[in-house]
């Protein structure tokens, strides 16, 4: 989303479309009342958004009612609407990632972005312990999903699985900043247990982020390859 004043008349629909988007389907008055706006002022917001493609009505029959009554209007966050905030989400984190940078260097980046993935780790791993080896890249291809990715999962020609990604929330700050693809990858590897390898990525301009998974046999003898001191290293990164 463009730039905008907090206190503005662009600022103030920029909050409408915020509210539709983390609460939505929404009636008119509940934003009215969240945000202290007339119904003359609600309207104005609600029009310009629906004119802009960023919302769109929905007809509602509240619950218990059979023909009686009037259906109530709602609104809801469209996927252009939705695309516009994660366009403006990937502008803040290339700006901040910018700012670590200059201040702390690239080591401080590729540790931000293992913080990040950090969080998928500790929700999934669990998850991948109570399933069978072979269906961990299905379960992930889940879990990115439910959080924006699009992801799917497949049989990979030359053996083991290919893990697709159509979507990322955050290319265009990957392709300044490649730590946070790494980090991924190596979250990846860690909560399927074998190698993986990155073959093409949004960030540089491919249509698809596209992972290879090892064979799980693969990940088995590398892990039993491993020494103590290896494994010890590993799991302090």
């Amino acid at each position: 989303m463009p730039t905008i004043e907090p206190g503005s008349e662009r600022g103030t629909r920029a909050r409408v479309a915020r509210l539709i988007l983390e609460h939505g389907p929404v009636a008119a008055a509940a934003l009215g009342e969240r945000l202290g706006l007339t119904p003359a002022a609600v309207r104005r917001h609600l029009d310009a958004l629906l004119a802009d493609g960023m919302i769109e009505p929905r007809t509602v029959r509240p619950r218990g009612q059979r023909g009686r009554g009037r259906p109530a209007k709602l609104f809801a966050i469209t996927d252009a609407g939705r695309s516009a905030f994660e366009h403006a989400y990937d502008d803040l984190a290339g700006s901040a990632l910018r700012y670590l940078a200059d201040r702390m260097g690239q080591d401080a980046v590729a540790d931000f972005a293992r913080s990040q993935v950090s969080g998928l780790l500790k929700r999934l791993e669990p998850a991948m312990r109570a399933v069978p080896a072979e269906q961990r890249v299905h379960v992930l291809a889940q879990a990115l999903s439910a959080e924006g990715y699009a992801a799917s999962a497949s049989k990979a020609k030359s053996g083991g699985d290919q893990l697709c990604q159509h979507h990322c929330p955050v290319a265009h700050a990957a392709a300044e900043f490649p730590q946070l693809c790494e980090a991924e990858t190596e979250a990846f590897a860690q909560l399927l247990g074998t190698p993986v390898q990155r073959l093409a990525t949004i960030a540089h301009g491919d249509g698809v982020c596209t992972t290879h998974v090892s064979p799980q046999t693969l990940g088995e003898s590398a892990h039993k390859d491993k020494s103590p001191h290896d494994t010890s290293k590993e799991t302090g990164r």
